[in-house]
């Protein structure tokens, strides 16, 4: 039974499903991509990988955001909810957003054991789908957003 999670994005969905594969397989068990993905499908209680692509295909891109929105995602791999503050289209980069976010929690942004940095404001810049072109070190988007 599909619930109303938000959905992640489309990378993030196929991010995942090459981690199940990797992880399936250092435990001795090998699948296919596609096999990979259908699980992660049922995952978000979808049938199957067409139908889960296929809802993301209907959702509404950034434009549609204004302030005040409720999204989730991740910002450099933390998980968070949060309101958006302002949304703002990029003209010289079409189909670009700045967008400022205000955490519900502060998220640590830094992986090192003896010392922590939280925020609870955070800006970036989007393309549609959610997923900003800045990288982390480990190549993982900098910012990732999902909204209904």
């Amino acid at each position: 039974m599909r619930d109303d999670t938000p959905l992640p994005n489309l990378s993030t969905l196929k991010d995942q499903a090459k981690r199940l594969r990797s992880r399936l397989q250092a435990g001795g068990e090998t699948i296919g991509h596609s096999r990979a993905l259908e699980l992660i499908a049922a995952q978000y209680g979808y049938n199957d990988w067409n139908t889960l692509h296929a809802a993301l295909g209907n959702r509404r891109g950034p434009e549609s955001l204004a302030p005040g929105a409720r999204v989730t995602g991740a910002y450099l791999g933390q998980p968070f909810s949060a309101r958006v503050v302002g949304i703002h289209a990029i003209t010289s980069s079409p189909g670009s957003y700045r967008v400022s976010l205000d955490l519900d929690e502060a998220v640590d942004v830094v992986t090192f054991d003896s010392f922590s940095s939280f925020r609870k404001r955070v800006n970036g810049v989007i393309g549609k789908d959610g997923v900003s072109q800045a990288r982390t070190s480990n190549g993982r988007p900098q910012l990732e957003l999902s909204w209904s």
